[in-house]
């Protein structure tokens, strides 16, 4: 039913034939990644998190980024609390391994880190364990009604951490 819904929702852009599903699951960054064929950094997932009142607010960063606490009370003003399975299927209509802003069952707000500027393309999950698009930013924002684009992620910025192949070499 998920998948469904979010191809509804691409339908008003004339871009439901454009959900790609897969064989293999794509439920993770790096299965996504690998089914794709993509670095794993272009993967656009969806985090959702606790709002200052009962609903979530969603936060889509790049498959590279994480969390950044700080950056996150900065931002919203209360701590960053990520819902749990049951939770983000109550609130989004999806279930872990297919969250996405697309055709959710609540009006959520969404959010996108600046983690994914740095690429043309992104590839967000579609509402299941196996499917994805290829959007541009603009699109992104576009289709997910983001309301603006935010900083509240680490890890992805060159040099903000040694790459496996450095760790190799060096250890």
């Amino acid at each position: 039913m998920s998948l469904e819904s979010v191809k509804t929702h691409f339908k008003q852009w004339n871009r439901d034939m454009d959900v790609m599903e897969f064989q293999t699951s794509s439920a993770t960054v790096h299965q996504a990644a690998d089914t794709i064929g993509v670095i794993p950094a272009r993967i656009a997932k969806t985090l959702s998190f606790r709002g200052a009142e009962e609903t979530a607010i969603l936060i889509v960063a790049a498959g590279d980024a994480k969390i950044d606490n700080k950056k996150f009370r900065q931002k919203f003003g209360f701590k960053a609390r990520m819902l749990t399975p049951d939770e983000v299927l109550e609130q989004t209509g999806h279930a872990i391994g297919g969250v996405c802003p697309f055709g959710l069952k609540n009006n959520l707000e969404v959010y996108l880190d600046v983690s994914m500027k740095r690429f043309e393309t992104l590839y967000p999950a579609c509402g299941s364990s196996n499917s994805a698009i290829e959007l541009s930013k603009d699109e992104l924002f576009q289709f997910s009604f983001a309301r603006e684009w935010i900083d509240v992620c680490k890890g992805w910025e060159e040099g903000e951490k040694p790459t496996k192949v450095m760790q190799q070499i060096e250890g």
